[in-house]
């Protein structure tokens, strides 16, 4: 069993290799629902292309979800994006928030950030920033935001309630934050559970669906809902690195699924921190 460290050192480890890979031999060849793909962190991207904001340099395929389509970003807001990559979801929700807004990126990775920053840069764009940080102990101050985005990333965390208590912190009274996560039903196969590129695509890391929802709530948060969920299939050429064909066949007819949820929250309007901190 590794330690939250290592998983973190996991993690930071495979996002620099990505982001100094070539664009194009990065991209995903995913053929389709039990085809073939490439590696498991980049069969569950969403089409960003058609979003105002998109841009090519900043999409490594890495998501999830579209959390800055569901977000309600207004003009003038402030967002953070947690787990900001190459910059693909701050430069669309700087699209929204516009010249008088102020977008923040912040990511794990020091490879990232640079690879973000190079791409604001070519942009012109003088209101995202990008900050390396940890998520569960954000370099930001509290009640700064008006929405906080973030695709695929919490998974990625080991300690989920940390970064959810960091989000409600960060948020201004009567902010709120729309997230793409991959979440649990049932119980992964143990040679899926303790695979550590299963950890760094997004899958051993994450939680039951019950829970992650149940971790919101509990920290505080109103108004909860789940404005999207899709099913994620991973392909055939990916499963049999660690399941035989048994494994593979009893795993596709069982009970366990792996969705991609985008859930909704908002901190309420008159709110100091979570239940049972506010003396």
């Amino acid at each position: 069993m590794q330690t939250e460290e290592q998983l973190k050192e996991l993690v930071k480890q495979k996002y620099s290799e990505i982001a100094l890979q070539d664009k194009d031999t990065n991209a995903a060849s995913c053929c389709g629902a039990g085809g073939c793909s490439t590696e498991v962190y980049n069969i569950m991207s969403d089409d960003y292309t058609k979003m105002e904001g998109y841009n090519a340099d900043a999409d490594l395929g890495l998501g999830c979800g579209l959390p800055t389509q569901f977000a309600a970003i207004k003009k003038g807001d402030v967002v953070i994006d947690l787990g900001s990559g190459a910059g693909n979801d701050a430069f669309i929700a700087r699209a929204e928030t516009g010249e008088t807004g102020k977008v923040i990126g912040i990511d794990f990775t020091p490879a990232m950030i640079e690879k973000a920053r190079m791409n604001a840069e070519k942009l012109a764009f003088h209101n995202v920033e990008f900050r390396q940080g940890d998520i569960e102990h954000m370099p930001v101050t509290a009640n700064v935001a008006d929405v906080i985005v973030s695709n695929c990333v919490l998974n990625l965390v080991p300690n989920k309630d940390a970064v959810i208590k960091e989000i409600f912190r960060v948020l201004k009274p009567g902010g709120h934050f729309s997230i793409s996560d991959v979440v649990l039903v049932g119980e992964l196969p143990e040679a899926l559970r303790s695979a550590a590129e299963m950890y760094a695509g997004c899958v051993a890391g994450a939680i039951q669906k019950d829970e992650y929802l149940r971790l919101i709530e509990a920290n505080g948060f109103n108004g909860m809902m789940v404005q999207k969920e899709k099913a994620i299939i991973i392909p055939d050429d990916i499963l049999k690195n660690y399941l035989n064909e048994q494994g593979i066949a009893d795993f596709k007819t069982g009970s366990t699924g792996i969705f991609s949820v985008t859930v909704y929250a908002e901190k309420p309007a008159e709110s100091c921190c979570p239940p049972g901190c506010c003396s």
